[in-house]
């Protein structure tokens, strides 16, 4: 027990070479920093080549020859990243245009908040829906249910929500709830 091997204790590279450095021809060893694993130099600090360890290119499933990018008219893909799939511009990176393929749907209820904007449901990038304000980021009004353009008869806010079979008044310090049935 009085030998160990320092390399077991030595959290900060790898044994094993991921290739050779394309700046300055050393090796590439699996490094650890504060956000988590990459690739980097054995000669650094002289050499600070890095890469992340994980692939994070998007892959292209389809072009869409009939839509063109409203920013720069070149056409448009359905590509897959990390988060789903998305449509975006074939010119990218020089481009930068992105759009859902979940259309966001308008539910014709005025925002209760600032009474300028409507509710659209969106979609966060776990696939939960919500419901926010269309004059973002001016008003940040959100709901998790589908909001019903009926008025709080205790506490008179603007709107209820739809949850469980059930219209719940969204203010927490009011707890209506009423049965859908009930019209």
């Amino acid at each position: 027990m009085s030998k160990v091997d320092k390399d077991l204790f030595d959290g900060l590279t790898s044994k094993a070479s991921y290739g050779v450095c394309p700046e300055c021809k050393g090796e590439l060893l699996i490094k650890n920093g504060k956000n988590g694993p990459f690739i980097g130099c054995r000669n650094y600090p002289a050499c600070e080549f890095i890469k992340p360890l994980t692939d994070t290119s998007v892959d292209v499933i389809k072009n869409i020859d009939e839509s063109l990018c409203p920013q720069c008219n070149e056409v448009l893909q359905i590509k897959k990243g990390r988060f789903g799939l998305f449509i975006g511009c074939s010119a990218y990176p020089s481009c930068d245009y992105i759009s859902s393929t979940q259309a966001k749907t308008e539910t014709q209820v005025t925002c209760p908040l600032c009474k300028k904007g409507q509710l659209m449901e969106k979609t966060n990038r776990y696939g939960k829906r919500f419901f926010s304000c269309t004059d973002y980021p001016n008003c940040r009004y959100v709901v998790n249910f589908a909001p019903i353009p009926k008025a709080c008869p205790k506490c008179d806010w603007l709107i209820l929500i739809k949850k469980s079979g059930q219209y719940h008044c969204p203010q927490k310090t009011c707890r209506y709830i009423e049965d859908e049935s009930i019209k």
